[in-house]
């Protein structure tokens, strides 16, 4: 082959799959993203759900003086039970999410390097950019039914103000108060906090590349740490959007019961209510999540990949 010759389809396939490059010999089977994507959500519900529920009921609510307060109130009166309320949603909706996220990944990379950078041996920065941009509007179509079940299901404080008895429950209640509209209410915040995907994917190859060239760490550690420090990044970005997506799906899902009725209205009504600040509540329990729930998840899912394309 001489230098002037691009590059195969099949060296580009192995390139864009994995974040192991130098280890994966080829592309492993579609079919095998769905058992690691269950293995990632499992691990990331199971470390962050608690982080995530103290979270949501910052954002959502005024009842809690802070971070601490919210966590001790939880266990107080709800158990530890009450920290992994609404778990059952993203667990079973992050199979999903996590296939649809990094297979949509997967399809806008290779179609970069295709049309978009045809002379590169890698795809750059940019490309990364612009694929996790792709991957975020994608997986919202599933993301934002999951989330909004979820974010219901999470602000219930107790029995005299239980609506739902279970994700089916609400999902049920949802629906019949709204159609398929209610189940969707939410897409376009849930479409403008993932477009910060720019950010998570784009820095997790910066962080990936930079642990390579300045280390000796073994693969899955770069995996761990990119993981979990490029999801920092993504939050300190995304976090008002995420914030007002919250607001908007644990409105009353009732038409005629709501107060806001389009996405500038939840912004008016953070603001209002709570001011400039109303935007970062709840950003600890999140940041203090983000490491380790991504980070763990990322290692599973690679853990899973890479055991069942070495033993192929």
């Amino acid at each position: 082959m001489s230098e002037v010759d691009p590059i195969p389809v099949i060296e580009k396939e192995e390139q864009l799959w994995t974040d192991n490059d130098n280890h994966v010999p080829r592309q492993p089977s579609k079919y095998l993203g769905f058992v690691a994507g269950t293995a990632s959500g499992f691990m990331k519900n199971l470390v962050g759900h608690p982080f995530d529920t103290i979270k949501v009921r910052l954002q959502t609510s005024s009842r809690f003086t802070g971070t601490l307060n919210c966590l001790l109130e939880t266990l107080r009166k709800e158990g530890v039970s009450g920290l992994y309320k609404g778990f059952t949603p993203p667990l079973v909706g992050w199979v999903l999410m996590d296939a649809t996220m990094l297979g949509s990944l997967h399809f806008y990379r290779h179609w970069l390097m295709e049309n978009v950078y045809p002379d590169h041996s890698q795809l750059p920065l940019s490309g990364h950019a612009i694929a996790g941009f792709g991957s975020g509007m994608t997986v919202s179509f599933v993301a934002a039914p999951v989330e909004q079940i979820k974010a219901r299901l999470q602000v219930q404080y107790g029995a005299k103000t239980r609506l739902y008895t279970g994700p089916i429950d609400c999902l049920k209640k949802v629906y019949d108060s709204a159609g398929i509209r209610g189940i969707y209410r939410g897409l376009f915040a849930t479409m403008v906090f993932r477009s910060n995907f720019v950010f998570w994917w784009s820095s997790y190859e910066i962080f990936k590349q930079w642990f390579q060239k300045s280390t000796k760490m073994s693969d899955p550690s770069i995996n761990f740490f990119s993981g979990g420090l490029s999801a920092t990044v993504f939050w300190i970005f995304a976090y008002p959007a995420d914030v007002v997506k919250q607001t908007i799906m644990t409105d009353s899902p009732v038409p005629s019961e709501r107060k806001l009725h389009r996405y500038r209205d939840a912004v008016r009504y953070i603001y209002d209510t709570r001011g400039l600040s109303g935007f970062g509540r709840g950003f600890l329990p999140c940041i203090l999540r983000s490491f380790p729930a991504n980070a763990a998840a990322l290692a599973a899912f690679e853990a899973v990949m890479k055991l069942f394309t070495e033993g192929s």
